[in-house]
């Protein structure tokens, strides 16, 4: 257990272990010796936090794959947005959730596909190609159902499974922690872990050792897409309602997360315990900014730091590793 530990702060995700560790304990402490003015440890804001936190967190892990893998996809905000959103008019035109809510996650894993596969065919940057549909996704939700929300009316049983309760935990936060805990087994224990770390590291070297970088990143932009879908419909699960202007910007969180968590933006490097521990420090920010009341505004300007200190700190582990 101690050696294991020792890996673990010996790599980008330690760093973020140690901030997120502190931060949380001085949380911790603000909170008893002011817990009418900071109501961190209260059990309503805990409810939020494990609520909230798995909207940017799903994403996050399956662009953290993505990332990995080398390529981007800045379309899953819209994704987000899009499958919530017409997963919510099938289910009001009759369809159960339970069919409804599969066929969605499908089609959000094989709109991202698309993009990887206009990306390798062409030989395109992925960054661009998604930016494409990052934009036309968003248009297509207007399209198909115009500025008006819409009411997720999925079964109770649908819903509990999505936003209920699993004992003290909150259902969207267990989906979080299965995942996270199911890729990052897949990245250190399976053959396709390694052929993800294999293709985003040294695509050639991969090539030459019997590995098809298409078929790898190809699934990668799936399970990417997928991810982002599910997010989707457990938030609309949870609050009830889609907006089509949801998940403006999540993709440039998501990103975010992934970085902090120690995922190398060239590739190669990362790991799911990282990107939960982002996604999860973004959250916690953004719930002591609200709690101080302070200017949305300072969010950014705390993101904005913390990637590019994680940037940098990720860039001396990972000279450190290669020397």
């Amino acid at each position: 257990m101690a050696g294991a530990l020792d890996r673990l702060l010996a790599t980008p995700a330690g760093n973020i272990l140690i901030a997120f560790v502190l931060i949380q304990v001085l949380c911790v402490i603000a909170g008893l010796i002011y817990p009418d003015q900071f109501r961190y440890l209260s059990p309503s804001n805990i409810s939020i936090m494990l609520k909230a936190i798995p909207t940017l967190g799903i994403l996050a892990l399956g662009v953290g794959l993505l990332m990995i893998s080398g390529e981007f996809d800045l379309s899953v905000g819209s994704i987000y947005a899009f499958t919530a959103v017409v997963c919510s008019m099938l289910i009001a035109y009759g369809m159960p959730a339970w069919i409804a809510a599969p066929m969605i996650i499908a089609v959000g894993a094989m709109i991202s596909m698309f993009n990887g596969f206009l990306a390798l065919k062409f030989a395109l940057p992925s960054f661009i190609v998604s930016l494409g549909a990052m934009l036309f996704w968003k248009g297509m939700i207007f399209f198909v159902h115009g500025a008006q929300a819409i009411r997720f009316e999925g079964s109770e049983g649908f819903r509990n499974l999505m936003a209920g309760k699993l004992g003290p935990l909150e259902m969207p936060f267990v989906w979080f922690l299965l995942l996270a805990v199911i890729f990052q087994l897949v990245l250190r224990h399976h053959a396709f872990g390694n052929h993800i770390f294999a293709v985003g590291g040294d695509r050639a070297a991969a090539t030459a050792n019997g590995v098809n970088p298409a078929k790898v990143k190809l699934t990668c932009f799936a399970l990417a897409g997928a991810c982002a879908a599910l997010s989707g419909i457990i938030s609309a699960a949870r609050v009830g309602s889609v907006t089509p202007a949801q998940g403006g910007g999540l993709e440039l969180q998501a990103i975010a997360a992934c970085v902090i968590g120690g995922v190398a933006l060239t590739g190669g490097r990362g790991s799911m315990i990282g990107v939960f521990l982002g996604a999860a420090l973004i959250y916690t920010i953004q719930d002591v900014l609200l709690l101080m009341r302070a200017p949305g505004f300072y969010l950014d300007i705390f993101v904005g730091a913390l990637i590019v200190l994680a940037a940098i700190a990720n860039q001396l582990v990972g000279g450190k590793a290669a020397k």
